[in-house]
């Protein structure tokens, strides 16, 4: 029983270790940590450059001022001069309104997306560390599965050479210490990989990096906060602003315009002005026969992504159910472990006890208390994949 005790608060020690903080919206949002430095140098610089487009969607409605700069050379006269003209919409019926707003719906949009890649990188890095311990459980529990399966062994071949058994049994046992070690191998081959493919995703080392604990949160909270929502929800704003864009530009505009001619060089000729200047206004009003047919596709968009946002919420509202399904069904498994480990707890004291009288042997009480040891393993396995699990969810939600 010492040794079992010794071994939960080995197993208690490591977990304390291993699962260091409370994990938070915030860990996986604006804690990169966990990422490589190439990695946050692609999310920065998508960051840049959305706020870039952003300021240029802003700035769309202002048309450029067209400098032209000319030399003439005739049979008469030689000259150079400066044409400056600009026509620059001072009202367009509310689309220059409509042209900021979706600059910055576009700038939120986008913004969000990057949000999402990031979170998904750093949940990715979050998922192999919890594969990594997830695999150290397993090599614990197939290295105690090889002891008991040399125990066996061992008891086989005494029984085999006292004639108690024939040899088929003791081969029998051989032929299954072999296949538990080969899976051994593998598991920590698959171990390898997993150590393998963070070292492309973080530039620390799987022993630097600290593994959150989650807990299950509320369907209302997980619906509120879920970025993929928000993220439809961002789609019907930018088809609202798109669509009284669409509709403005079939409406009035009014045109500052100015044109300025400099003449540098006349070469004498008296004809020509050093400078000349004009300045106006005009309205301009298209009469486009695809009119109808722009606004009425606009809008359409505008309530499509409204209906997408309805059918988003269902689906972000079954992916929590089905999770909250996988967390009951892992309770499930622990209790049932947990109930195996009570029963070992007896069997123990029992085999102990006819081990004192020469009933059962030493190899006996090891191999009922190897198996012991592997329940607990089992539990604190599946307690990572209740982990798991929720970090699928709070991927989900924004900060």
């Amino acid at each position: 029983m010492k040794d079992l005790k010794d071994w939960s608060k080995l197993l208690k020690k490591y977990n304390l270790a291993a699962l260091i903080f409370i994990g938070s919206l915030n860990m996986l949002s604006a804690n990169d940590q966990y990422l490589s430095e190439p990695k946050k140098n692609i999310l920065n610089y998508s960051y840049k450059k959305a706020m870039e487009d952003s300021t240029k969607l802003k700035n769309d409605w202002i048309n450029p001022i067209t400098y032209k700069y000319s030399y003439l050379n005739t049979q008469t006269y030689d000259t150079t001069k400066s044409y400056i003209s600009i026509s620059q919409p001072i009202f367009k019926s509310g689309g220059i309104y409509y042209a900021i707003k979706y600059a910055k719906s576009v700038e939120n949009q986008t913004n969000n997306s990057i949000d999402i890649q990031k979170k998904e990188l750093i949940k990715q890095v979050i998922s192999i560390l919890y594969e990594i311990k997830k695999s150290d459980l397993t090599l614990s529990k197939q290295a105690l599965l090889i002891q008991n399966a040399k125990l066996d062994v061992q008891r086989k071949k005494e029984q085999v050479l006292n004639g108690i058994l024939d040899t088929s049994f003791l081969d029998n046992a051989i032929l299954d210490l072999n296949s538990k070690r080969n899976s051994f191998i593998d598991l920590e081959y698959q171990r390898d990989t997993f150590v393998n493919t963070l070292s492309q995703l973080s530039d620390k080392k799987y022993e630097e990096l600290e593994l959150p604990i989650f807990s299950l949160i509320m369907d209302d909270t997980f619906i509120e906060n879920n970025i993929y929502i928000q993220q439809a929800q961002d789609e019907i704003d930018t088809s609202y602003w798109i669509k009284n864009m669409v509709k403005s530009n079939y409406l009035p505009t009014i045109n500052l315009t100015a044109d300025y001619t400099r003449y540098h060089n006349t070469d004498n000729n008296a004809a020509l002005d050093e400078s000349a200047h004009t300045y106006g206004f005009n309205i301009t009003i298209p009469l486009d026969i695809k009119y109808s047919n722009t606004i009425e596709s606009a809008k359409i968009e505008y309530l499509q992504n409204k209906a997408s946002l309805e059918d988003k919420k269902r689906e972000e509202a079954v992916v929590f159910k089905n999770s909250k399904a996988k967390l009951q069904s892992l309770d499930k498994k622990i209790a049932i472990a947990k109930n195996d480990i009570t029963l070992y707890d007896s069997l123990v004291t029992q085999i102990q006890e006819q081990l004192e009288v020469g009933m059962k042997t030493q190899s006996d009480l090891e191999t009922i208390q190897n198996s012991q040891k592997i329940k607990i393993l089992e539990i604190q396995s599946l307690k990572v994949e209740k982990q798991m699990e929720l970090l699928e969810l709070y991927s989900r939600m924004e900060s």
